[in-house]
């Protein structure tokens, strides 16, 4: 079980850095996006990327 999770923590640092690699203007922008929402629209824009997070690792057999 701790291999996996490192192994997701693994993949997310490298589609994290990807990201700030390729297109750190894109992401500077985004950032600025995101401060202008209000945190309660932060909030429910956080649990929607979670639970479609979950759902797609339950669909690949994440069991």
């Amino acid at each position: 079980m701790i291999i996996a999770l490192l192994k997701g923590l693994a993949l997310l640092m490298i589609v994290e850095g990807l990201a700030w690699a390729l297109a750190p203007s894109y992401l500077e922008r985004l950032l600025e996006a995101l401060r202008e929402m209000p945190p309660e629209a932060r909030r429910w824009m956080g649990l929607g990327v979670a639970v479609i997070g979950a759902v797609l690792l339950w669909l690949v057999g994440g069991r």
